[in-house]
């Protein structure tokens, strides 16, 4: 499922036609690349998750990242990655989300691994029940978006993945 999804994913541009070989690369590379077991890389998805009103984002603060950043994790042998950005979510934030929207793809550290992040976006959330890890703790906010591109035009936002989905979304989030 994942690979066929991929083989039929239309480029952007070129550099997302880059990414499409190199993800496709990976999968016919290795066998695992769904579970951490695959010290090589594997993949991953995030969700990045605002309000109806689109001013406001949530963010968890990780300790292992010492930072403020959105939801995500580990596929865990789960071909779905827009089921896995979903339980992250709930899993991290108690939030229950629907019609997430794929924004793309990143290598977090190109070279050292082939992990890939899957990202999403989402605005349809309810209220479910926190069930994190127990060696996960996280503190949640909601962080003004305004205050979130401030913090990323003064480089206070350190996380990859962060930064990506605030640019991408830069034109829909500050209308």
């Amino acid at each position: 499922m994942l690979k066929e999804q991929i083989q039929n994913y239309i480029p952007y541009d070129e550099q997302e036609q880059k990414d499409k070989e190199q993800f496709l690369n990976f999968i016919n590379t290795f066998s695992d690349v769904l579970t951490r077991d695959n010290v090589i890389g594997h993949f991953s998805s995030s969700a990045f998750v605002v309000n109806k009103k689109r001013t406001k984002m949530l963010a968890v603060y990780h300790i292992i990242n010492d930072g403020w950043i959105y939801p995500g994790g580990h596929a865990d042998g789960i071909e779905d990655l827009l089921s896995v950005a979903v339980r992250e979510v709930e899993e991290e934030t108690g939030l229950i989300s629907s019609g997430l929207i794929k924004v793309g793809e990143l290598y977090p550290s190109p070279g050292y691994t082939d992990e890939v992040i899957h990202l999403f976006f989402s605005e349809n959330n309810t209220l479910g029940s926190i069930k994190r890890d127990k060696d996960e703790f996280m503190d949640l906010i909601y962080l003004d978006i305004k205050e979130a591109y401030a913090l990323l035009d003064k480089g206070e936002i350190k996380d990859a993945k962060t930064q990506v989905l605030l640019y991408k979304l830069r034109d829909k989030l500050l209308k």
